[in-house]
């Protein structure tokens, strides 16, 4: 049995190795200012990112959306670096490292987005930076690897109403590292919504008043949850960074004459 074990963890491993190759020809459309995004982030603000890797063509395929990728920006809660290098001000959860600390650098070069939870106490803040920084070192077992051998095939031909369950399907131990598990289950913890299911009291459907209605918002399963339910959900404030930091576009210098028309296109 152990051989057997170590025979699939190795090759989950090499699924895995193979899921993190980047895709040739990427180039990310407006990239933020790295000096621009490290002052608009605030601890508990969550990162997402349009990824490159095989892995993220499958996924937002799958969700079909922008992003494959959520991280949390932690501030200065891990501490100052050592030996001067760029502080980890990201945690993350990845496919065949687990739980790891980033620096913010690691995404300059990508499309990114900041989803900011709206009204979040302090001490509420910092519970949901703790959670993640005591998951920091959590592995995760690439032994399952129906869970990352479905991501060979990045646009496999699934109906759309099905296609989010294929990123909770199995055991779900490397779906936690793919996906935006982590992140949702700090805000949980703290009982802040993300996308809810909401179910109206039975009695009170008919009421005509929109203020005498109760909800409960039940808050869906974590493995369920995708990147994009953070640029999705209403409780998370877009945050961009070009204008939080004063944009005027006043300051812009435009071309006065128009983009020249390459060779092959004046021929056709």
């Amino acid at each position: 049995m152990a051989f057997v074990d170590t025979l699939l963890d190795r090759l989950g491993r090499r699924i895995a190795g193979r899921l993190q190759k980047p895709c040739p020809g990427y180039e990310p459309f407006t990239p933020s200012d790295p000096a621009t995004l490290r002052r608009t982030l605030r601890p508990a603000d969550v990162l997402l990112v349009e990824g490159n890797q095989k892995l993220a063509t499958a996924i937002k395929y799958l969700t079909q959306s922008t992003w494959s990728h959520a991280a949390l920006y932690v501030g200065d809660a891990l501490g100052e670096s050592q030996y001067g290098s760029e502080p980890r001000t990201l945690i993350e959860a990845n496919v065949g490292e687990g739980v790891v600390a980033a620096p913010l650098s690691k995404y300059e070069c990508s499309n990114t987005r900041i989803c900011r939870p709206v009204g979040l106490s302090a001490t509420e803040q910092s519970q949901v930076v703790r959670f993640m920084v005591e998951r920091i070192g959590c592995k995760y077992d690439m032994r399952n690897i129906i869970d990352l051998a479905r991501f060979l095939f990045p646009t496999p031909p699934v109906p759309v109403r099905w296609r989010r369950r294929m990123i909770a399907l199995g055991s779900g131990e490397p779906t936690r590292a793919i996906c935006s598990t982590l992140i949702a289950q700090a805000f949980q913890s703290v009982r802040y919504p993300i996308l809810p299911n909401i179910e109206r009291i039975p009695d009170e459907q008919a009421a005509a008043s929109q203020y005498s209605r109760r909800e409960i918002l039940h808050i869906r399963h974590h493995s369920l949850f995708v990147p994009r339910d953070f640029d999705l959900s209403p409780y998370f404030q877009i945050v961009k960074p070009a204008i939080d930091d004063g944009f005027n576009h006043r300051e812009l210098t435009w071309a006065d004459a128009p983009p020249a028309i390459p060779t092959r296109l004046q021929a056709q």
